[in-house]
């Protein structure tokens, strides 16, 4: 299992590395204070997706705290948040056979669910409730930028990283299609 340790490291240090570009470089502003809408969660969401919870977790979580360090300060809540995503969505990655070569109804609705879960508890609790503790933010203000956040990181994750999972599928021979002759 050495072997599997080394990927996931690696796979780890790609994803943030991913995760710090898109976010840092390819983000759409929302029209809500310091909310963008961004593209490096459908990757945070494949990676977890492959390689698991901790890496779907670890991967989010330092490329977070790179992203918000670039900007002049880490904004915590959120980084906590982005790490909380990753994880449920790596929980969920044993029911997304996309390593056996399958990515169809079954598991694009798991895909679905996941991110769902991952999404509102990441942006409609975690974040908002921390910056109401931590940094003292207005309600109604953190809890838009959880909604609009939450739902375009929804949306870009199932889309993109929904299509990103349907392409590396078709690359993967399914369990059971080779015969002996």
């Amino acid at each position: 299992m050495k072997n599997d340790s080394v990927k996931k490291v690696v796979a780890t240090g790609i994803g943030a590395a991913l995760f710090f570009v898109l976010a840092r470089f390819v983000a759409i502003p929302s029209g809500i204070p310091n909310t963008n809408i961004t593209f490096q969660y459908a990757i945070q969401a494949v990676f977890a997706v492959l390689y698991g919870p901790v890496v779907g977790c670890l991967s989010g979580f330092i490329g977070h705290v790179l992203t918000d360090m670039s900007w002049g300060g880490v904004w915590w809540s959120w980084a906590f948040a982005t790490a909380v995503y990753g994880l449920v969505v790596g929980l969920f990655a044993n029911k997304i056979n996309v390593k056996d070569g399958y990515f169809a109804k079954k598991e694009i609705i798991t895909f679905v669910l996941a991110n769902l879960l991952a999404n509102a508890l990441a942006w409609l609790v975690i974040a908002p409730v921390g910056d109401i503790v931590i940094y003292k933010e207005p309600v109604d203000l953190v809890f838009t930028q959880g909604l609009v956040a939450g739902a375009g990181d929804f949306l870009f994750a199932v889309v993109l990283g929904g299509l990103l999972l349907f392409g590396y599928s078709k690359t993967v021979a399914k369990t059971g299609s080779l015969d002996k002759e």
